[in-house]
């Protein structure tokens, strides 16, 4: 659920100063209590961000320097206050509603009309030539059909917002309502629940407090409030009341067709019902709200160091299960093209933004927000991407992470045949299934995608491809793949908004670069190597493109790049590296020095150069016009490699120190020595080649 207000909106009194409500109590004893604040005209009082140090941490329960414990103490009484928060039990719903057929059944029914009667007219607006004329009206429809099912429909409407490459225009508009202008639960039972969730009146927590929602989403709503004790100005979301019962019958249900299309469709291989079980148990945690402030608490340990991204502090002493006290977040939904451009900002940059915390979430930290729609993230007046909303989450498992950038060096390689083989790694195969059937499917795909540069895909194009793929043979698709698909065809789908023709690949070729430039994890360390070297050769344009591309990652570092193919290059197992190293040494080696000769030829002028050589067209060198192109060729492009580390940011000479240090090995020592007899060896073969090489008709020889 998002915590939302578009940028500009006042806060303040109203001008009567307090409002009456009735509350009920636990007991059901009425009683008045007097709620002091609301929306206003003015500007609120403002108060100074207390990330650093000062201010009443015990009372806001924010993680200050020298107030670590207080925090602690005050995140271990919210989970106490939490200790009865609903958990994901199959078995649990299987009991709970197995003895209670007719709810079932009412309910079947219910989506069952609802959606097949929705079908029903579509059906005849084709038959009738009006499914365009009609869009905007059965958009509505979808949409109010979804609201009026609950939560759970609410989510998967949710999730086709942001999908236009699924759903037209006026669906997409109409479908991202659901993310945060759903019909709100009464006020009442919301402040009621704040009071006796955290156990104090109202008018002793808060000085001020929207006496109505601001948002509200598929599990909750959410009040802006200021804290009575330090000021600050926080969102407070109040969980919707029955929201376990809504959704256990409807997992209940899905669940049961999950069963059905495992035993009965034979075209989908994937276990369905755990699929269903991985998206209910993440459901089923968002319900717990502490559970979602602990979430957010390590999401912003891990991703916040970037300047760009902004993760609201949790304020512990005013959370429970069913409350969540965060800091208020002024932005602009991602899909909010014109507004964002008013705030002087580019959607675009914002959106990569969030593509490049997205890599670092799904490949380095493997840990990740598995709900990133666009009430979600918001773009800040000063240009920061804002995340909110920690109830779903997910991680990508240590060895998956490495697969997956490895399977993209494969694609780019068309090593199909290794591809099939990260399925071992991804898990999305036994270690007992044959791949070699899997290899031409593969192929068949990818010679007609790659026709066009990689860079030049979009993610949906990968992803139908692989599914078409997927389908034919006994994959079993991981609950986390399923996961990060989403999180990754959400933020396309975002970016699509503001630029038809974004490619989410392009965007993230820097970031693959970067790790394997500079990653020391064996399996990224061979993907490079499979990357750099072909039959024996070394591709410099390859290393080359990598390095153009590393460069446009913030975190790339000149100064660790390559080091850990250095480190194999002179390790134990690095014997059949270094001979391909050895004769490229050579190779590069020739290229300068005969260049050097070459340009020094090419510089004398023609006069004297004819007299010196006598007129011999081919110059001091007995080589063909082609030989020196690519002598030449070879020599620019190591030195434009060279170029690029020497302008990468915050490039130092003492890059070469840590190089050094590992050539003082044995192993590089003796290296060296091969390196050298091989170019003398060379050198000396280009001079006897020189010496007796056959003079051009009419001329004399020359050296």
């Amino acid at each position: 659920m998002s915590l939302l207000l578009a940028a500009g909106q006042p806060f303040s009194l109203c001008p009567c100063g307090s409002v009456r409500k009735e509350i009920y109590s636990r007991g059901g004893v009425r009683r008045l209590i007097r709620i002091r604040a609301a929306l206003v005209e003015a500007t609120p009082r403002t108060v100074p961000a207390l990330r650093n140090g000062a201010g009443d941490g015990a009372a806001s329960g924010l993680v200050f320097r020298g107030n670590r414990a207080e925090d602690l103490q005050a995140e271990a009484r919210a989970m106490a206050r939490a200790v009865n928060a609903s958990v994901y039990s199959p078995e649990l719903l299987a009991l709970k509603y197995g003895s209670r057929p007719f709810k079932v059944l009412r309910r079947t029914l219910q989506i069952f009309i609802a959606l097949g009667s929705f079908g029903l007219k579509l059906l005849v607006d084709e038959r009738n030539g009006q499914l365009d004329l009609n869009k905007r009206i059965r958009a509505v429809e979808l949409r109010r059909i979804f609201t009026r099912l609950g939560p759970t429909f609410v989510k998967l409407g949710q999730g086709l917002s942001t999908r236009p490459d699924l759903c037209p225009p006026e669906y997409l508009e109409e479908l991202s309502e659901l993310q945060d202008a759903l019909p709100t639960f009464p006020d009442d039972e919301a402040f009621s629940c704040i009071e006796r969730e955290l156990g104090l009146p109202l008018e002793s927590i808060f000085s001020s407090i929207s006496p109505s929602p601001i948002a509200a989403a598929s599990l909750g709503q959410v009040y802006k409030a200021q804290l009575k004790y330090s000021g600050h100005v926080v969102a407070v979301k109040v969980q919707r009341p029955g929201i376990e019962e809504a959704i256990g019958l409807d997992f209940y249900l899905i669940r049961a067709l999950g069963f059905l299309i495992n035993k009965y469709v034979d075209i989908i291989s994937s276990d369905v019902v755990a699929l269903i079980d991985e998206f209910a148990r993440r459901v089923y945690q968002e319900l717990n709200y502490v559970q979602e402030g602990q979430n957010a608490r390590r999401f912003k340990k891990l991703y916040a160091d970037k300047e760009d991204v902004l993760v609201p502090d949790i304020f512990w002493n005013y959370t429970s299960g069913k409350v969540l006290t965060m800091e208020w977040v002024d932005g602009v939904k991602l899909n909010e093209q014109e507004a964002i451009e008013r705030q002087g900002l580019r959607v675009l940059d914002v959106v990569n933004t969030g593509i490049q915390c997205s890599l670092r979430q799904l490949l380095e930290y493997g840990y990740f927000h598995a709900d990133p729609h666009p009430g979600n993230l918001l773009a800040t007046p000063d240009g920061k991407l804002a995340f909110l909303d920690f109830g779903m989450m997910s991680e990508t498992p240590e060895a998956a992470r490495s697969a997956i950038i490895g399977h993209v060096v494969h694609m780019v390689n068309r090593d199909y045949e290794a591809m099939a083989r990260d399925y071992y790694a991804l898990d999305f195969l036994s270690p007992d299934v044959d791949v070699s059937p899997i290899v031409p499917a593969l192929r068949d795909f990818f010679d007609g995608a790659l026709n066009s540069t990689v860079s030049e895909l979009n993610f949906k194009t990968i992803v139908d491809g692989l599914g078409a793929v997927l389908y034919q043979y006994p994959f079993n698709v991981p609950a986390y793949y399923a996961l990060i698909l989403r999180s990754l065809t959400v933020l396309e789908g975002l970016a699509l908004y503001a630029d038809p023709n974004f490619k989410v690949l392009a965007a993230s070729y820097p970031y693959f670069a970067k790790r394997l430039l500079t990653d020391s994890n064996p399996y990224l360390r061979d993907a490079l190597v499979e990357l750099l070297f072909k039959d024996g050769k070394f591709r410099w344009n390859r290393l080359e493109n990598l390095l153009e591309q590393g460069r446009k990652d913030r975190d790339f570092s000149a100064k660790e790049a390559l080091q850990p193919v250095l480190k194999l290059l002179l390790g134990p197992d690095g014997e059949g590296l270094r001979g391909l190293v050895t004769k490229e040494a050579i190779r590069v080696t020739e290229a300068f020095a005969l260049g050097t000769v070459i340009d020094t030829y090419n510089s004398i002028p023609d006069l004297p150069r004819s007299l010196i050589f006598n007129g011999n067209a081919t110059g001091p060198l007995m080589m063909s016009n082609v030989e020196k192109e690519s002598m030449i060729g070879l020599r620019d492009q190591v030195s434009r490699i060279w170029g690029l580390l020497q302008s990468s940011e915050q490039f130092d000479p003492a890059v070469l120190q840590p190089i050094l240090l590992v050539l003082q090995q044995p192993e590089a020592r003796s290296l060296g020595g091969r390196i050298i007899g091989g170019i003398t060896q060379r050198l000396a073969a280009r001079l006897l080649q020189q010496v007796l090489r056959v003079p051009a008709a009419g001329s004399a020889p020359t050296l």
